[in-house]
């Protein structure tokens, strides 16, 4: 059996307010033409299909649009879905009972029976090869709050922690219970969308999870019985703990410039009875571009010379052209610094997102603390003066030091006129 691997599409994502809808759109698409050509049985989304909790109505529109021309074009294929740290549980699975009907399954909370107990039966999902054989188990276990998380027995250390292990546990053990004891050359698939231990992440773009003091799960709550976990919310495709099967596949597009040099891609899975016999990665073509000029911070002079040496056809459509990221090492504040910046790329067929500006770093010396006592007998033009100092390296000009002191003055004006 194979399937395809994704997540982290985060529909409905803006760049620096620039609407991205057009790059989400391509994916898509490409990913059906993907799934066609790989001849794909089952296609497993690992969380965080959009970027909001209230998604737009085109980010809806765009999901589940693909869901409808992905069954089209292949009527067989399984598509197993859970739902991310940025979805809502519930809007997610509201369409459910349509869903359904194409052989979708959604799963956005933790179900229980009416005694309080995991429906289990909810969460453990078959997956079907193209004659219609149940070939794997899929756990389907979306991202757990502490609410979703069974209760462990006994006083433990981390009760989410444990609670997360103990439902991966329940659910792989029903599963072995379903296949058994004929059908023991099925897999089992493990869904989730969490942080694990070791994981690499980007700064700029992901939520950092933390609950009940556990940021990183531990890969040991994998059984050996997993032939493969698919993971979602780390956007840098990698392995975990540098075992092959168990994978964040990545986010199919940059979602900040901290991600620029990410291979984006989505991960095809070959599974022989039990196990996994192969993992290769397909590699997702970039629609639009995100460049940082230049690739480390420099002085403006620099910027500007390979800002002008940037060479982007004109005639570029406006969906297409390149989000730029500027970054600039400054000594001293530089008020025209968006204008020069502005005037360099005029006429050429970019979308200036962001501009970055960095200081030299400057230690601060034992001599340079100031006490508190000595900090009362400061004046604000004295305060002010350290300030502009430690951060340029540089005495403040007399004209920023003239209007810092217009500015006090107005100030104390102000407050005598209240008094």
């Amino acid at each position: 059996m194979r399937f395809i691997h994704t997540s982290d599409w985060h529909l409905g994502q803006t760049l620096h307010n620039f609407d991205r809808s057009y790059e989400h759109q391509a994916f898509l698409d490409w990913l059906i033409t993907c799934l066609v050509n790989e001849q794909a049985e089952a296609l497993l989304i690992s969380g965080d299909i959009f970027d909001t909790a209230n998604p737009s109505a085109l980010a809806q529109k765009q999901f589940y649009r693909f869901l409808q021309q992905a069954k089209q074009q292949l009527p067989h294929l399984n598509i197993v879905i859970i739902a991310g740290n940025h979805d809502s549980p519930g809007r997610l699975e509201a369409p459910a009972p349509l869903l359904e009907e194409m052989d979708v399954a959604v799963i956005g909370f933790v179900p229980r029976l009416p005694d309080g107990s995991i429906d289990l039966d909810h969460l453990v999902l078959p997956l079907k090869n193209a004659a219609g054989e149940i070939k794997a188990w899929c756990l389907a276990i979306p991202f757990l709050r502490p609410s979703d998380v069974p209760k462990c027995d006994g006083e433990v250390k981390d009760p989410y922690m444990q609670g997360i292990t103990l439902l991966y546990q329940q659910c792989l053990q029903y599963a072995l219970t379903l296949r058994q004891p004929n059908q023991a050359n099925q897999a089992i698939i493990a869904l989730g969308h969490c942080h694990m231990v070791g994981g690499e992440i980007s700064e700029e773009s992901e939520r950092r999870i933390v609950i009940g003091g556990t940021e990183a799960l531990s890969a040991s709550m994998f059984d050996a019985n997993v032939a493969y976990a698919a993971l979602g919310h780390l956007h840098l495709a990698q392995k975990v703990g540098k075992q092959d099967h168990l994978r964040y596949c990545g986010s199919p597009l940059p979602m900040s410039f901290a991600e620029v040099d990410y291979q984006h891609q989505v991960l095809r899975v070959d599974l022989d009875q039990d196990k996994v016999s192969d993992i290769a990665p397909i590699l997702v073509p970039r629609a639009v571009d995100l460049l940082r000029v230049p690739k480390h911070p420099a002085p403006l002079a620099q910027v500007l010379v390979a800002l002008a040496a940037l060479d982007v056809p004109s005639d570029t459509p406006l969906e297409r052209q390149p989000y730029l990221e500027v970054r600039v090492r400054l000594d001293a504040p530089e008020p025209g610094l968006r204008a020069a910046i502005e005037n360099a790329i005029e006429g050429k067929a970019l979308r200036l997102a962001k501009i970055e500006t960095s200081f030299a770093a400057k230690k601060i010396s034992d001599s340079e603390t100031v006490t508190l006592t000595e900090l009362e007998n400061l004046q604000p033009e004295d305060i002010f003066q350290r300030l502009y100092q430690n951060k340029y390296q540089n005495e403040a000009p007399p004209e920023l030091r003239s209007a810092f002191t217009e500015l006090m003055l107005a100030n104390d004006s102000s407050d005598e006129v209240q008094s």
